[in-house]
């Protein structure tokens, strides 16, 4: 599974990003939206929804159920400071997809008796789209949760560049998810291929 994420840091606004995304053949998109406005969040979020729904694509929201809720989204991604999993799931139902970060096993195992449907494990390495970075969890970090045997996917995020997916996989992750690697990329359609050759 590949996932990708918009990018406050693209020369593109986060519709067009979608837009692109979608155009180059992504099926699983979170709307990363942090530096704007309420109100501006939820109209991207409303307009991503709509192009997402035309292409039979997934859609998250980053951190706002209530924007999740409201744009008809498919799901919403919680940091480990944002609004707690169960109550997003009381907002908005069994059906919807909810992620959950984690940085460590506890996290991690913590995540799966929340409920949520998948853990966002990571940074793999740095990377310049997060701020305020968690310790690096690498090669050993990302065995330590796979030992858990924990019964939903985990997707390996932070500074993944395409050389590292099959190492990264091997690991025993279910996917990964990748923001400026494919939306600051000159060339989105190269970059997703580049990526997703690398899953199949």
């Amino acid at each position: 599974m590949l996932q990708c994420l918009t990018w406050d840091g693209s020369p593109f606004t986060h519709t067009e990003q979608v837009r692109l995304l979608l155009d180059a053949g992504a099926n699983w998109i979170q709307l990363r939206q942090k530096k704007a406005a309420q109100s501006e969040k939820l109209q991207t979020a409303i307009e991503a929804a709509k192009l997402c729904k035309e292409c039979n694509a997934t859609l998250i929201i980053n951190d706002s159920p209530e924007i999740c809720l409201e744009s008809g989204a498919n799901g919403v991604h919680l940091g480990l400071s944002d609004y707690p999993a169960i109550e997003a799931r009381k907002m908005l139902g069994k059906d919807a997809i909810i992620g959950g970060t984690a940085n460590t096993p506890e996290q991690a195992k913590q995540r799966e008796i929340e409920g949520c449907d998948y853990i966002g494990l990571g940074p793999w390495r740095a990377t310049q789209t997060k701020e305020n970075l968690s310790e690096i969890l690498g090669e050993a970090g990302i065995k330590k949760v796979v030992s858990l045997n924990l019964k939903i996917p985990l997707i390996a995020i932070g500074g993944i560049v395409p050389e590292d997916v099959k190492r990264i996989l091997s690991l025993g992750v279910q996917g990964i998810a990748v923001s400026s690697g494919i939306v600051g990329a000159k060339d989105l359609k190269q970059a997703i291929l580049r990526f997703s050759k690398n899953i199949a």
